[in-house]
This record gives C-alpha cells, sequence and structure tokens, in this order.
C-alpha cells in the first residue's frame, strides 16, 4: 500500500464500529447488485417461457421491497461512512494545528502565514475529497464490482473473458493520468498556499495599502497570483477530465465483443435471450461501480499531494523541546542569570559573550542603537530560541533544563505589539491564566487601569474587541496586555518597548499601569525612551551584540560612554525650542 494512503487509513482505526456496520450494509448493497443481476434470467423465462402470471404480479411488488431494502442500508452506509471520513478529517485538522502551534519560533520565521493556513484550510479539505471516495469506493463500489462479475462467470465464463480482460486494460493509462492529477494538484496546492499569504498581508496591511493608494498594485499581484494557478488547475481539470474517456473507450471493446459473440450464441441456440439478457444487465451493471472506482483513484491522487504537504508539516522537526528529564522549578524567585551567552540566526553573530545578572525583583533597563540585540536577548530568555552557547538561567536552574510548561509560566510579556484576539475582553485577559475567576480578571483590569473605560463600553467585559483589538484604543490595547500579564502573575516580567507607540497621554497612564505590574516583579525593560527607565535598578546598554556599557543611570552619565551620549542626543532634542512659523 502507497505509504501516504496507509497513513491516512491509520486514523480510521478509532471508528472501526463506523467502518465495520457500513462494511455490511455495504456488504447488502453490493449483494443485491447481484442477485438482481442473477435474478433476471429465471424470472423472465419463468414469465415468459413458462407463462407463470403469480411471478408477473409479484415482480413489481419484489422491485419495490428490493429498492427499499437498497435504500435503507445505502442510507446507513453512506451516513456511516462519511461521518467516519469527517472525524478522521477533524482528527487530521486538529493534529496540524496543534502540530503548528507548539512549532518553536525559527519555524514560524520561516513560513508566512497564509502558507500555514492553506495547510490546514486548502490542503486537507483536498485530502477530505479523497478519503471520502477512497472509503466509499473500497466498500461499496468494489463489492458491487465483484459480485456482479461473479454473476457474469457463472453465466457464461466465454463471454465473461471479453468483460474481464478490458477491465485490467484500464489500469495503466488510470495510473498514468493518475499520476499526473497527483502532481498537478500538488502544484496547484502551493500556488493555492501563496495566494492565501497575499490574502492575509492585504487584510493585516490594509491601513498601509489605502495609505500609500496601493490598490491597484495590491490587485495586480493577487491577479497575477490567480493566474498563475489557474494555469495550473487547467492541466489538473484536462487530466481528468481524460481519466473516464479513455477508460470508456478501453470498455468499449469488451462491451462490443460480448455482444458480438453473445448474439452469435444466441443465434445458434447455443445461449437463451433471457440467459443473453441476464449476462447484459450484469455487464451493463458492472461498468457502473467499475468507472466509481476510477473516480475515487483520482480522488485519490489529487488529494495525495495535498496529504504530501499535510504530513511533510506534521514531520516538520522541533526544535525547541524537553529534554529527557526537563523538570518542573514550581514558582522561582525570579533570580535570572545570562552566562557567556551569545547566538545567531545566521552565520552572522547577533549577540556575543553576554554576561548579565538580574537579582530578584530588580529591574533591569535594556538599551542600545537600534539591531543590538534586546529583543533577542529577551526571547533566549523565553526559549523561543536556544543559545549558540553559553546559558541562561533562572534562580541557578539552566532554562533548558526546566519543561517548557515551566518556564514559560515563570514569565509575563508585555510588547508594543499589543497582541489580542477576536474574542471578548474578559477572554483576551483570561489568556494570562484561563482558570481564573472573574472578580480576579477584575481585579487585574482595576491595576492596570482598563476597569472604568471597560465598563463604560456596551457590553462591559463582555464586549468583542474586533480583530486584534480594533474597537480600542492603543492606550486601551495596551492596558489589557498588562491586565493580562497582570492575571498571570508571573515572577519575571519582559517590557519590550511596552510605552513606544502611544501619546504622551496614554504613555502616562500605561506608565502607572506598568508600575503597579513591576511591584516585587524581576523586571527586563526594553527602551529607546531613556526617560522610562532613568530609576531601573540596573542599565544595560547594548551595542552590535554586546554588553559595552552597564551600571545605573548616574554611573552611566559619569562614564561619557554611548550611554551618555545617547542621553544627551534624546534630552537636547526634547528640550530644544521649537521653530517659530512666519505668518
Amino acid at each position: 500500500m502507497n505509504p501516504i494512503l496507509k497513513r491516512t487509513v491509520s486514523y480510521f482505526r478509532p471508528y472501526w464500529k463506523l467502518i465495520l456496520l457500513s462494511a455490511l450494509c455495504s456488504s447488502v448493497v453490493g449483494g443485491m447488485d447481484g442477485a438482481f443481476a442473477y435474478l433476471v434470467e429465471p424470472v423472465l423465462k419463468k414469465i415468459f417461457a413458462g407463462k407463470d402470471t403469480g411471478i408477473f404480479l409479484l415482480v413489481p411488488i419484489g422491485i419495490i421491497a428490493l429498492f427499499v431494502i437498497r435504500g435503507i442500508t445505502r442510507f446507513t452506509y453512506d451516513v456511516s461512512i462519511k461521518l467516519a471520513g469527517q472525524k478522521v478529517i477533524q482528527d487530521i485538522r486538529n493534529e496540524v494545528y496543534a502540530s503548528t502551534v507548539r512549532m518553536d519560533m525559527a519555524f514560524f520565521n520561516r513560513r508566512s502565514s497564509g502558507e500555514l493556513m492553506s495547510h490546514a484550510t486548502n490542503d486537507i479539505n483536498a485530502m477530505q475529497d479523497g478519503v471520502a471516495s477512497v472509503v466509499c469506493g473500497l466498500f461499496r463500489d468494489l463489492l458491487s464490482a465483484c459480485s456482479l462479475l461473479g454473476v457474469i462467470f457463472y453465466r457464461n465464463w466465454q463471454l465473461a473473458i471479453f468483460t474481464f480482460v478490458v477491465i485490467p486494460l484500464t489500469a495503466y493509462p488510470a495510473q498514468l493520468i493518475g499520476k499526473k492529477i497527483k502532481n498537478a494538484s500538488g502544484r496547484s496546492l502551493n500556488i493555492m498556499g501563496g495566494i492565501t499569504a497575499i490574502l492575509q498581508e492585504t487584510f493585516s496591511g490594509i491601513k498601509v495599502i489605502k495609505a500609500f493608494g496601493l490598490e491597484p498594485l495590491a490587485t495586480k499581484r493577487f491577479q497575477s497570483a490567480n493566474l498563475e494557478y489557474f494555469s495550473q488547475y487547467r492541466r489538473f481539470i484536462k487530466y481528468e477530465s481524460l481519466a473516464m474517456p479513455v477508460s470508456e473507450t478501453i470498455i468499449s471493446f469488451g462491451i462490443a465483443g460480448v455482444v458480438f459473440f453473445g448474439g452469435s450464441q444466441v443465434i445458434s441456440g447455443h445461449m437463451t435471450a433471457s440467459e443473453f439478457f441476464s449476462f447484459i444487465t450484469a455487464m451493463v451493471m458492472v461498468f457502473n461501480p467499475i468507472k466509481k472506482l476510477q473516480g475515487a483513484y483520482n480522488a485519490l491522487q489529487r488529494s495525495a499531494g495535498a496529504a504530501e504537504r499535510v504530513f511533510k508539516l506534521l514531520d516538520e522537526h522541533r526544535g525547541i523541546v524537553d529534554r529527557p528529564g526537563a523538570v518542573d522549578m514550581g514558582r522561582s524567585s525570579g533570580a535570572v542569570t545570562f552566562r557567556e551567552v551569545s547566538f545567531s540566526y545566521s552565520e552572522t553573530p547577533t549577540l556575543q559573550d553576554i554576561n548579565l545578572s538580574a537579582e530578584s525583583n530588580q529591574m533591569v533597563a535594556l538599551v542600545g542603537p537600534s539591531g543590538g540585540g534586546k529583543s533577542t536577548l529577551v526571547s533566549l530568555l523565553l526559549r523561543f530560541h536556544d543559545v549558540s552557547s553559553g546559558s541562561i538561567c533562572i534562580d541557578g536552574h539552566d532554562i533548558r533544563d526546566l519543561t517548557l510548561a515551566s518556564l514559560v509560566s515563570q514569565i509575563a510579556l508585555v510588547d508594543q505589539e499589543t497582541t489580542l484576539f477576536h474574542a471578548s475582553i474578559a477572554s483576551n485577559i483570561l489568556y494570562g491564566r484561563p482558570d481564573a475567576a472573574l472578580d480576579e480578571v477584575v481585579a487585574a483590569a482595576r491595576a492596570a487601569f482598563a476597569h472604568d473605560f471597560i465598563m463604560q463600553l456596551p457590553d462591559g467585559y463582555d464586549t468583542s474587541i474586533g480583530d486584534r483589538g480594533v474597537r480600542l484604543s492603543g492606550g486601551q490595547r495596551q492596558r489589557i496586555c498588562i491586565a493580562r500579564a497582570l492575571l498571570k502573575n508571573a515572577p519575571i516580567l519582559i517590557l519590550d518597548e511596552a510605552t513606544s507607540a502611544l501619546d504622551t497621554e496614554s504613555e502616562q497612564m500605561v506608565q502607572q499601569a506598568l508600575d503597579n505590574l513591576m511591584i516585587n516583579r524581576t523586571t527586563f525593560v526594553i527602551a529607546h525612551r531613556l526617560s522610562t527607565v532613568l530609576h531601573a535598578d540596573r542599565i544595560v546598554v547594548l551595542d552590535g551584540g554586546r554588553v559595552v556599557e552597564n551600571g545605573t543611570h548616574d554611573d552611566l552619565l559619569n562614564n561619557s560612554g554611548l550611554y551618555s551620549r545617547l542621553h544627551s542626543l534624546q534630552f537636547t532634542d526634547r528640550d530644544a525650542p521649537g521653530e517659530v512659523c512666519e505668518p
């Protein structure tokens, strides 16, 4: 069995009861096809040759009864097998999502959001079509074909050879065309992933597109990708449409041979008309499930490209995982030490020989020029990436020896992106600690100076804030993020440019909320505005991936180094008088 198909079929094991029920019902349906074809000859003989009017009167009732039973069993079969197929697809989709969100940040740096969305939607939808076709064909159509072939060989094995010989002849072109269908489908899905990425970028960056008048350029880009998808999908349509005519043409030779030689036997008296009619009925009926099996095979090939992409994603190596024997340290005191830490995204080092320590409840500010490595340094503390050399310890424990769940529980993050979700305010705050009670959510919001504006909203804490919190101002979004961090109540806090995008009034209120958040926590503050870190216990200046200065505000000013120059530039610019505009 094909490895991709074998892996897909393995997902059906938990639903064997549904499969068994569908198999039993399909056996009835397939058996009835054979029984119907078999009974044609004796019934016709009794009616027309034997003049049996009793049989003649029972035939309509028998036909109705036969199709009622067939309808009930077919309905049961269809429902059970499709439910099993849908459950399988549901399991695969859940596994893809769970596997993707557990990946490390390096994985997400390599992949676009649109591509990942395409895996979880377009690829799995394509797999669903193939799974449904395969399981339906495997039971109903295969059993039906087998029962009808049995009738054909029983009636006249010589004529059956004409029928049977042409069926294997359809296998080679079916396999050849199926391979082309698989390749064309896989390439189409790759292009569709690019289209999904364009859509994601467009809708997330719609403000920039409109502000710069980029609608025509964005439209042209989308149309170009869409045309590429059409060109590729056109090949898939051509191959899929070619499959059935080729099979029917080959099958027609068998039908022609049966009609010619069977008719000759009837004329010569070696076969009765009723026997020949029964044989023809079975032969015509057998080609229908065979054509459906051909269609199922094409659907399987179409989905195989999608399945390969999905399983490739599931098999993607995850770089950041729990070490064997990783421990849960419980709640830490918040003491953090960086020892000879170096890190690089590529061959060029991003951080080199970083030595830094933060005692419990200290505030450590990370400052310096853009690109100096400040955000990278705190991302290593979160194990978004692992250090290239050296170690990072919390309370003396190397963070690589801690379980990821234990490490994450020690740290709360508030950054300038204010990541919120399309849900209620309460739900967004609860991301800090999902099992918290509502009164704890309210307490956190009060400490973040968010409660008053929340209560002014139409539904209070149940108000939906829209995609990425679009219905809130920047300051309001940031205070919701602070409330989320307060609710988490972690001993270590990372503030990454938490006030950089706010106006003066919002910044003052957010800064008050941050002051509440930093109480009794070890805090790492990344800031470009030095006015926000003047009272830090320690200020660490990073430049070119190295620590170039380390000390208090007063110490660094007296050193006349990089910090002193940055301070002079910022405060000179702030205190400089504005230009007077001539009337």
